[in-house]
């Protein structure tokens, strides 16, 4: 299974934070998965400008693709501005309209306060579901005061962000059987 993280900001440490932990997490307790992690603040990614991924090169069309590979993502963003961050919504823009269909997408979101909680619900998920993402509904969000020193310091964040690895898990590897059962009765 190929699991992808993405963390869609290019500034500050919370975020890539918890994406460390949630990969940590997956790898030792699923090690045959294939995880590879994209930190936006790591890539020079181009500005979507309507042409294809596959038709980008460098970092662009490295991210794209690999995203367009995986079988399951989990998103890590930030909250800025009570918005997800331009460097997330390009890569959205970058892709095509179904670029999620028969993935499973998981969110993380880190934020300065507790106002910011629907964020996701109101922004991030419906774009996921445009772009036909099997979103899991539970997502985890951490807090500033849920840090201390680049490090996640309350155990209930920890044990979500648990769940949420072990809910992306189960459902990508559920929505595989069904897959593999609704093709074998074309029965070619």
């Amino acid at each position: 299974m190929k699991v992808v993280g993405l963390s869609g900001s290019k500034v500050g440490s919370k975020t890539r934070t918890a994406m460390d932990a949630t990969l940590k997490e997956l790898k030792e307790n699923y090690p045959e998965t294939e995880v590879t992690l994209i930190d936006l603040a790591e890539y020079d990614v181009q500005f979507s400008d309507g042409r294809n991924y596959w038709e980008y090169e460098g970092d662009t069309k490295y991210v794209t693709e690999t995203i367009m590979d995986a079988e399951a993502i989990i998103i890590g963003t930030p909250i800025f501005q009570a918005s997800i961050p331009a460097t997330l919504k390009n890569i959205f823009d970058l892709l095509p309209e179904r670029a999620f269909e028969g993935k499973i997408v998981s969110i993380i979101v880190t934020a300065g306060t507790s106002k910011h909680y629907l964020i996701a619900e109101q922004q991030l998920k419906p774009i996921l579901s445009y772009m036909k993402a099997q979103i899991v509904q539970s997502y985890v969000f951490i807090e500033e005061k849920d840090f201390y020193r680049k490090e996640i310091i309350n155990d209930d964040v920890i044990f979500r962000i648990q769940r949420l690895v072990e809910d992306t898990v189960v459902l990508t590897e559920t929505f595989a059987k069904i897959r593999e059962v609704k093709e074998a009765e074309y029965g070619f």
